[in-house]
């Protein structure tokens, strides 16, 4: 086997040992079979209904709530320990009675609103019954219980505090004062309209995200995984520090078809993180670059992560917009982690592959050209207008499809089933997640606390800027800019925060719940503020104390967590400077109203070479090795370029010149230490 050759079955063993979103309690035999059936259902259920036509809404995402919510007390154990796959009266089939019980309360509960006649419906809307309340009751305990087994207690936490607004809205201080709700009010428009636990939260993850993590799965079982990961090494494995450049190619290619961090990390990093330590690599710092080039899959086209999809609902975009718009800013990311990379293998004079460990292209594509029709599929049906769910269809069909018919890499019927039951198994963590926040955005709509918060934020705002103007020359900065650059860094650090222990997703639309309104009033275009939410989340995957895709990679490589996720934070710095760019310079994003030529061009020659500077401060080596005025004067210099003005851009090149002079001095003669 070669280096780069994939074993699918040990990348699936470590996502399970990683990845405790899809971490079973163990099941005994039958146990297993009926809940794997269930999970091909699942899927099967959404295969149909994206290529021959959806259910009415609700009823769609009733039978998606329903099968997710029931299975995860079946295989998610109330507390993490070492439970035994055995049966008793107390535990049939190994499941203890108290999930049973709670997997069929969850099942009707979620399917009493949706087989109320409509008609009724609407007139229960406002009235609800005895019925209605308790069984919304129910619901809303149930999606808290299984949200924190299955994510951790922030999100149940955040949802409570909401919850608990809701009903004490006379008890509140100052501007967040309201009327408030009583419980029978609260369960109401939580559970009998479609602003809360049904609603655009739930509906995405059913209608879109399901699909294409689906689509996913497959594409990777026939090989297109393997093709993207061959194509990177030979691209990027012969340079300097060569398998740390393959893990970053082959996680943005990787990430094109996945759109999970913790799938990328694993995946690809079971062959690049060893790789990295025998090159010479710090096993900590191995660990964070396949994390940190792994966060790109949420955010690289054409697949993404699931916020791409909310986006759609969110702001009524066609998905192809949304795709187009990611471009610049993920080529930004995968930069900075580039040249920190490059300039930390030039220190350290870590060596490329040679050319007989690189793998035979040749040979690659002659064996898995055939994966690449579903990819093509996929992007020509969205390209083509249809929507993204029956693009999604297409492109499984063509994977099941090529898997069937390739000699090369024939898929058995069996392998087709595990497909349909491991593309479900990523389905309940983010379903259940989702629905939770449908609680919180309830709550939103109910009490319109979104646009109370964006004022304490603006007036906190701008009472900062007002003060820094008063020793700033009005010529660098106005009130108004400087008031939005505050609300963009407190906006940032509570996304930071919130995603610290909650998906990107959930964490993505309580932002755009509530900041995104801050920064409609600061006129910053609607998809500049989702975006900028958006990249923050992404960030929460390695950010301590709970950044998820550095740890599972950090116990990949046998390094430090926590130092994992701090060098992974820093490798990502572009990912966190470029929001910053973008709602300043819009045209950043190829699609916004405002786009011009001209801004495009300074914004990205700025960031382009600001992250390079930024890059090489941070590593110690620009073309030698650097002295500490040296990195500082740099670090000025990156931050003067990046920042979105071209008075800044010159000033920056200006004090990037005594560098690059003293530099040039030195490169034959490197010094060795700082």
């Amino acid at each position: 086997m070669s280096q780069f050759e994939l074993d699918e079955a040990k990348a699936r063993d470590l996502e399970e040992k990683f990845d405790p979103e899809i971490q079973f309690r163990p099941l005994v035999p039958l146990a297993g079979f009926l809940v794997g059936a269930a999970l091909i259902a699942l899927s099967l259920f959404h295969y149909w209904t994206a290529g021959f036509g959806l259910l009415p809404e609700l009823i769609h995402r009733g039978v998606h709530l329903s099968f997710v919510l029931g299975l995860v007390f079946l295989v998610f154990p109330a507390f993490q320990m070492n439970e035994a796959a055995r049966s008793s009266w107390l535990r049939p089939l190994g499941i203890p009675l108290l999930d049973w019980g709670f997997f069929a309360l969850a099942i009707v509960a979620v399917l009493h609103v949706p087989l109320i006649p409509l008609d009724d419906l609407a007139f229960r809307v406002g009235n609800p019954t005895r019925e209605d309340v308790i069984f919304g009751a129910a619901l809303v305990l149930l999606l808290l219980e299984a949200t924190r087994r299955t994510v951790g207690w922030p999100l149940p936490v955040i949802a409570i505090a909401f919850m608990a607004y809701a009903l004490y809205g006379r008890s509140m201080p100052g501007i967040l004062v309201h009327p408030g709700a009583t419980p029978a009010q609260l369960i109401n428009h939580l559970y009998l309209t479609t602003q809360g636990i049904y609603g655009v939260a739930l509906g995405v993850v059913a209608t879109y995200v399901f699909h294409f993590v689906l689509f996913g799965v497959f594409a990777t079982r026939i090989g297109l995984g393997q093709l993207f990961l061959d194509c990177a090494a030979w691209i990027a494995g012969r340079y300097a520090g060569g398998p740390a450049k393959v893990s970053i190619f082959g996680s943005a290619l990787f990430g094109m078809i996945s759109g999970s961090s913790v799938a990328n990390a694993v995946t690809v990093g079971s062959l690049t993180i060893p790789m990295m330590v025998r090159l010479g690599y710090q096993k900590h710092f191995a660990a964070a670059v396949e994390s940190t080039a792994s966060t790109g899959g949420q955010i690289t086209p054409p697949i993404m992560g699931a916020a791409a999809f909310l986006m759609i609902e969110f702001l009524d975009l066609p998905y192809t917009t949304i795709i187009i718009a990611a471009i610049v800013p993920a080529f930004m990311h995968f930069l900075g982690v580039f040249m920190q990379v490059h300039f930390e293998a030039k220190r350290d004079g870590l060596r490329g592959l040679e050319p007989h460990e690189l793998p035979d292209l040749k040979a690659a594509f002659a064996r898995d050209w055939p994966t690449v029709i579903p990819l093509i599929g996929l992007l020509y049906m969205l390209f083509s207008g249809r929507t993204p769910y029956l693009a999604a269809f297409t492109g499984i069909t063509l994977a099941v499809l090529v898997g069937l018919l390739n000699p090369k890499r024939r898929m058995k019927p069996i392998e087709i089933l595990e497909g349909l039951r491991d593309g479900a198994k990523y389905a309940l963590a983010v379903g259940v997640a989702s629905a939770t926040v449908g609680i919180v955005v309830g709550v939103v709509t109910l009490t319109g606390v979104g646009f109370k918060i964006s004022f304490i934020v603006t007036s906190t705002a701008m009472d900062l800027a007002s003060h820094v103007t008063a020793w700033l020359p009005v010529w660098v900065m106005s009130v108004k800019a400087l008031t939005l650059l505050f609300t963009l860094v407190l906006t940032a650090f509570v996304c930071i925060l919130m995603g610290c222990g909650i998906p990107t997703t959930a964490t993505y639309i309580i932002m755009v719940t509530v900041a995104a309104p801050t920064l409609g009033l600061l006129g910053v275009e609607p998809i500049v503020a989702h975006f900028f939410v958006f990249y923050f989340g992404v960030l929460a995957d390695i950010t301590p104390p709970v950044a998820i895709a550095a740890y599972a990679a950090a116990g990949m490589a046998g390094a430090d967590p926590f130092r994992t996720g701090n060098t992974a934070f820093r490798l990502a710095l572009g990912k966190a400077l470029v929001p910053f760019v973008f709602v300043f310079s819009p045209s950043l994003l190829l699609v916004v109203k405002t786009f011009s030529w001209s801004e495009l061009f300074v914004a990205t020659a700025g960031c382009v070479t600001g992250i390079v500077f930024l890059s090489a401060a941070f590593s110690k080596y620009l073309l030698t090795h650097m002295r500490g005025w040296e990195r500082a004067a740099l670090a000025v210099s990156s931050l003067l370029l990046i920042a979105p003005e071209a008075w800044s851009s010159l000033v920056g090149l200006v004090v990037a010149v005594p560098v690059f002079v003293a530099q040039w001095g030195r490169r034959e003669r490197p010094l060795l230490a700082a």
